[in-house]
């Protein structure tokens, strides 16, 4: 799915195409790292309201033959950064990878 901003008007317009992002993080606190979480940010959103409507959308993660898929739960911040729950935790090799957008 290809996500996409048109100038003007405050409307995402999801194609038929792959959409890429990268797992920044995982979601941490002051005395905790959730592995479950990862902080992921997608090339084409770039502010809060493009996020959240990304909500309720899943995410798959993929390394050989290991395939994991989470459930975008909310927006981080105001840069387009989203919060993504995984059922089981994400690996430390998966940080700065790519995941794919499946609606």
């Amino acid at each position: 799915m290809l996500v996409y901003h048109k100038r003007g008007i405050d409307s995402v317009i999801i194609l038929t195409q792959t959409v890429n992002g990268r797992i920044v993080n995982y979601r941490t606190g002051p005395k905790a790292q959730y592995s479950k979480e990862c902080l992921i940010e997608f090339a084409t959103v770039d502010s809060a309201s493009l996020a959240g409507k990304l909500v309720g959308q899943k995410v798959t993660w993929k390394s050989g033959s290991t395939k994991m898929v989470g459930r975008i739960m909310s927006s981080h911040g105001r840069n387009g950064i989203v919060r993504v729950r995984f059922a089981h935790g994400v690996p430390g090799q998966a940080i700065g990878t790519l995941v794919q957008l499946i609606g």
